[in-house]
């Protein structure tokens, strides 16, 4: 049984302004710091840019050294992506099986509510219970991805 975690946050800039950032700000910019346990992003390789159409893959490096397949699944500019995380490598490996995350936008007063949401599927049935410990750490870090968001946006 999988864990679903997510997370939101209202910013002061149009939708497609939101959408078109996150679709295409380096993840290394937006997941630059450790949360506990959950390593920054060091590396994105393996694709052809622009990032921006359902089915292209890049492999995810860590600070870790665990690396990560993302493939985008779902580009529905301006209000949703969607994509698919497999090939787990490292001290995540153990834990996580596989992971369908998902980016939504919708207009939020003047400006845009943006959330993100992970379902997260246990790599085992034991690591099925630490789930609701890594949900509180995955809590922290996507608080600290839209604070870098933020900075992101505003600028």
């Amino acid at each position: 049984m999988g864990t679903h975690l997510t997370a939101s946050r209202a910013y002061p800039v149009p939708v497609e302004q939101a959408f078109d950032a996150v679709l295409s700000t380096p993840l290394p910019e937006l997941f630059r710091h450790r949360y506990g346990p959950l390593p920054p992003i060091r590396s994105v390789t393996g694709f052809t840019e622009p990032w921006a159409t359902a089915g292209q893959t890049r492999r995810i490096t860590l600070s870790d050294g665990g690396t990560l397949l993302e493939s985008l699944t779902e580009v529905a500019r301006p209000t949703r992506f969607a994509y698919r995380i497999s090939e787990i490598t490292g001290a995540l490996k153990p834990l996580v099986g596989g992971i369908d995350g998902a980016w939504s936008f919708e207009p939020a007063g003047t400006g845009v509510r943006v959330t993100w949401t992970w379902d997260v599927e246990p790599a085992s049935t034991a690591s099925g219970y630490l789930m609701p410990v890594f949900g509180k750490l995955w809590d922290g870090y996507a608080r600290q991805a839209l604070e870098n968001l933020e900075g992101l946006l505003l600028r």
